[in-house]
């Protein structure tokens, strides 16, 4: 059972970490963040609890121990649950309430300077105080966003969970899409006040998710991503759909999102397999390049029922009920490039290894803007092939796309490697042992804060001069292992633990922050601000605990 029976606990205690093998480089710095779902808030699938945020400063404190902290985000979905928790209900997409739909914020930590925020694919971005991890506020008031479903207080706005911080503009991307027709909008967020821009996209529509955008100088990518929503699920069915294998991509120009105007037209694309991440490499003077990470045979949608049977009809262990299904297929990673001027695509370069098994989304890169103008390493964790996190449910939906005879005849272990950013050729790997489930690497630059060019970047950037921090889940003990990013071949350099014993639950995605600082005092939303007429729609005494939870939020 190499899927760790830990990885969906109730517990995520906050614990001191020591080094348990190797020795901590000096040269380390800088704070690693990751985001979690709180399985204590009973999920239908793993993925949609409330979120929490850790945080692990890369320098040891007092008696060279490392504190590892983990909050829940105190957003008003958590603060209306826990006045009334009898009155949300958990689903296959999330969890309802007479208020609206909660946010999770769960997925992905995104640092911007100084200042951090959780995503989720159908909330507002949340900001959090690096240093405690509290609830600071929600990005933008909600009219702005232009909900997919607009409840009373709560409204389900379905947007990317990975939105991208512009360095030139200084101002966060993001995107809002209607769940029903597929039109998508763009957003832009300045850092300050209540309010956000919005341009509908016209005459394009992405028909399944956003869970990702990216971009380059000049352009925002958008596409359609592999997670599609089953009606029938929500009611009480069986999920029956499978992810579209093709969709289309969108360019948009970043010039022509001007005040005033409200909409903005696009180049479209049709891209293959489907795909979940994406990056694009920033400096877009040779054309649009962006490493896919595709996943045919992939349905994160898809989750794991007690009366479910395993690829070798095996009954699911109740321990894995909640866990989204595993990768059907090996994994897939390529570079396209897209000439927004001829509406030519062409494939750049292919990672296609059998034995590399479903790369999990889990990826590096050193997100600096040097070294996304000119990137060197695409670190990726590949997760293996584990047949008792795949139902047949999944192969009944997948069946005539996932061939099952490239099944390897037993269970295969994680693997990190480091791929050349240009042709994706494997420079170096590490193999973790069966029982280990890696999770989000992050990259951190090397050296001292400034040197050799911003306090961001290190002193050579571009994902290859720096280390690689991985957290790793094992049912004997959590580890926090560190890899030096120009030979991960070499396996870890240092390690982290807490006592034995000492486990997390599954974490998502995590990221580098170079200060830990409390947020910036400027003008943002309040609460209170997202509370109108629509309030007039709820029974008086669930008015009183909306507006209890604006005041306890300070207006």
């Amino acid at each position: 059972m190499p899927v760790p029976r830990s990885i969906l606990g109730a517990d995520h205690p906050d614990m001191d970490l020591e080094v348990i093998a190797g020795a901590w480089p000096d040269d380390v710095r800088g704070h690693y963040v990751v985001s979690a779902s709180d399985q204590r808030s009973h999920p239908v699938h793993a993925f949609f609890g409330d979120g929490i945020m850790a945080r692990l400063p890369l320098r040891p404190g007092p008696g060279g121990r490392f504190p590892w902290r983990a909050r829940v985000l105190d957003t008003p979905s958590v603060r209306l649950k826990r006045a009334r928790p009898d009155l949300f209900t958990p689903g296959p997409v999330g969890t309802s309430s007479p208020w609206g739909f909660v946010n999770c914020a769960n997925t992905a930590p995104l640092p911007w300077g100084d200042r951090l925020f959780a995503t989720w694919d159908a909330g507002r971005p949340v900001e959090v105080d690096p240093v405690t991890l509290g609830f600071v506020a929600e990005v933008g008031h909600r009219d702005d966003w232009k909900p997919a479903m607009d409840q009373a207080v709560l409204p389900l706005i379905s947007t990317t969970a990975h939105p991208v911080v512009d360095p030139d503009r200084g101002c966060m991307w993001s995107v809002s899409r209607d769940v029903l027709t597929g039109t998508v909008s763009v957003i832009r967020y300045d850092g300050t006040g209540s309010r956000v821009h919005r341009w509908d996209v016209e005459n394009a529509v992405l028909p399944q998710a956003t869970h990702t955008i990216t971009q380059t100088r000049d352009w925002l990518v958008l596409a359609d991503t592999a997670f599609k929503i089953d009606p029938d699920e929500i009611f009480g069915g069986d999920r029956t759909v499978a992810n579209n294998p093709d969709g289309p991509l969108l360019l948009v120009r970043k010039d022509d999102l001007v005040p005033g105007k409200s909409a903005v037209a696009c180049k479209e694309f049709r891209i293959a397999p489907e795909v979940n991440h994406f990056y694009a490499r920033y400096d877009d003077s040779d054309g649009v390049q962006i490493v896919m990470e595709n996943t045919p045979g992939v349905d994160i949608g898809m989750y794991l029922r007690e009366d479910d049977v395993d690829v070798h009809g095996r009954p699911i262990d109740p321990a894995l009920r909640g866990m989204y299904c595993h990768g059907m297929t090996p994994a897939f990673t390529t570079i396209m490039q897209f000439d927004p001027e001829t509406g030519q695509v062409r494939e750049r370069a292919r990672a296609q290894n059998p034995s590399r098994w479903w790369q999990a989304e889990l990826s590096a890169i050193d997100w600096s803007l040097e070294g996304q103008s000119d990137p060197t390493r695409h670190h990726l964790v590949y997760i293996g092939f584990h047949p008792e996190a795949i139902n047949r449910r999944a192969l009944r939906n997948y069946e005539g796309r996932v061939d099952t005879s490239l099944f390897p005849a037993e269970e295969t272990p994680a693997v990190l490697v480091t791929h050349d950013r240009d042709d994706l050729e494997p420079l170096a790997e590490w193999t973790f042992a069966l029982d280990d489930y890696p999770t989000s690497p992050a990259f951190v630059p090397r050296g001292a804060a400034g040197r050799d060019g911003t306090r961001y970047a290190g002193a050579s950037p571009g994902g290859h001069d720096g280390y690689l921090v991985v957290a790793v889940h094992n049912d004997d003990r959590f580890r926090v292992e560190l890899f030096d990013a120009a030979d991960v071949g070499r396996g870890p350099v240092a390690v982290l633990a807490p006592p034995h014993g000492t486990t997390v639950p599954f974490l998502i995605h995590s990221a580098w922050m170079p200060e830990a600082r409390p947020a910036p005092d400027v003008e943002r939303l309040t609460f209170a601000a997202d509370l109108d007429a629509r309030l007039d729609q709820l029974d008086p005494d669930l008015r009183t605990v909306a507006r209890e939870v604006a005041e306890a939020l300070g207006g």
